[in-house]
């Protein structure tokens, strides 16, 4: 077990959420799963909490109720190397959840998640300002990230 591994509030759907982002994630896997005992007798037996990987990143997803509810505060940046990487996981994680800006969206268990290609980070970091400009411009006003309308709006097209 890592020395810090972020833990995922859950209503009570823990193993649906997880089951859902390993079908999605290639290099993903459960590590250990845990369930309520008799000291909460309505629970006993149920999923308390699954530790997993997604892509060598651990995480713990604990089954909790509606308590504490998933905010924009916290998000999963997926790094992608292309378009289609892109459109692959834009497609998976937002099903049934809902598309934000400039490249977030929510999953149908509400978490965050930024889908962010590299290109669009290697023109943003461009020593040329005006080129970093006109591509942070464009992505704001893109839901998901298109890297061929940002490439058009690296080279001022």
């Amino acid at each position: 077990m890592k020395k810090i591994t972020p833990c995922l509030w859950f209503n009570f759907n823990a193993e649906e959420a997880v089951n859902h982002y390993l079908s999605i994630f290639s290099n993903a896997k459960i590590h250990e799963v845990s369930r309520y005992g008799d000291a909460m007798p309505a629970l006993a037996g149920k999923v308390l909490t699954m530790r997993f990987e997604l892509e060598g990143q651990e995480f713990i997803a604990l089954n909790a109720g509606p308590q504490f509810p998933f905010t924009e505060a916290i998000s999963l940046s997926v790094d992608c190397q292309d378009q289609e990487e892109v459109d692959t996981m834009w497609s998976k994680l937002s099903e049934g959840g809902s598309p934000g800006a400039c490249g977030w969206l929510k999953d149908r268990f509400g978490l965050s998640w930024q889908i962010v290609p590299r290109p669009l980070i290697a023109m943003l970091n461009d020593p040329d300002a005006a080129k970093s400009s006109r591509v942070m411009q464009a992505m704001m006003a893109m839901s998901k990230i298109d890297i061929a309308a940002l490439e058009q709006a690296y080279r001022g097209e």
